[in-house]
């Protein structure tokens, strides 16, 4: 099974059910139209990219209007700003790798604002931790049971996580990075509608954080989510060793 910790509820919960709405819709938009842009194409058909936020912008709700509009803008005549992906790369306290994933249109502004969350929390913007993460797909199920893990298995799935959030089951299945839209279509066409469809970072190894630090480098994950650029945010922090 995946390895599982008090970080990784809070993402959950805030994927699935994020009362910020303007902040969640206008990242997945901004997401959809760097796709757009960097497929050269509004067809899912030929653009992966764009069928994949697209995917998670369904899993939130986003309205299908202002996904039309993001990609219309985006087909337009090239005039506005160009959004590019850029990968973020540091430590927190305690020796805690964190990677970041951003959507930008400035690198002047967005790389100083990444850089500033870290140093506010006791951490640093230096170092390369990339090659401790692996590059996923993961899909959240609101069923647990034998026949929904079989059927997971069968589709594909490379790991399996099986949880209760707030006393309602959850399904976390992990795929490969190129299987994540083949084995969610899968599940559809089972009659299953995921909660969550999108592409996570998994740590090889993690790390236990100590009492002291835990509200630090909790702090500075929740600080770098909320940047307005910023799209993910992953550690290797394991707090899981610090519940009862």
């Amino acid at each position: 099974m995946a390895g599982h910790s008090k970080w990784k509820q809070i993402k959950r919960k805030k994927a699935i059910n994020d009362n910020r709405r303007g902040a969640s819709v206008s990242k997945h938009l901004a997401a959809i139209s760097a796709a757009v842009r960097a497929g050269g194409s509004g067809d899912v058909a030929g653009n992966l990219g764009l069928k994949n936020a697209l995917a998670a912008a369904k899993t939130d709700k986003v309205p299908t209007d202002h996904i039309a509009r993001a990609i219309e803008r985006a087909l337009g005549s090239g005039e506005g700003s160009q959004l590019e992906e850029v990968v973020y790369e540091g430590y927190g306290v305690g020796g805690v790798a964190v990677l970041v994933y951003a959507l930008t249109d400035n690198r002047n502004r967005t790389a100083p604002e990444v850089r500033h969350a870290f140093s506010k929390h006791g951490g640093n913007m230096s170092g390369g931790v990339a090659w401790m993460f692996e590059r996923q797909g993961l899909i959240t199920l609101d069923k647990n049971d034998d026949a929904t893990q079989e059927l997971a298995i069968e589709l594909g799935a490379s790991d399996l996580e099986v949880y209760d959030e707030e006393g309602e089951p959850r399904l976390d299945v992990y795929t490969s990075f190129g299987d994540m839209n083949p084995i969610s279509e899968g599940f559809r066409a089972h009659k299953f509608e995921p909660l969550v469809v999108e592409f996570t970072s998994t740590a090889e190894n993690t790390i236990d954080v100590s009492v002291d630090d835990v509200q630090k480098i909790l702090k500075m994950l929740e600080a770098l989510e909320d940047l307005d650029d910023v799209q993910n945010v992953y550690s290797n922090a394991n707090l899981e060793h610090l519940e009862e």
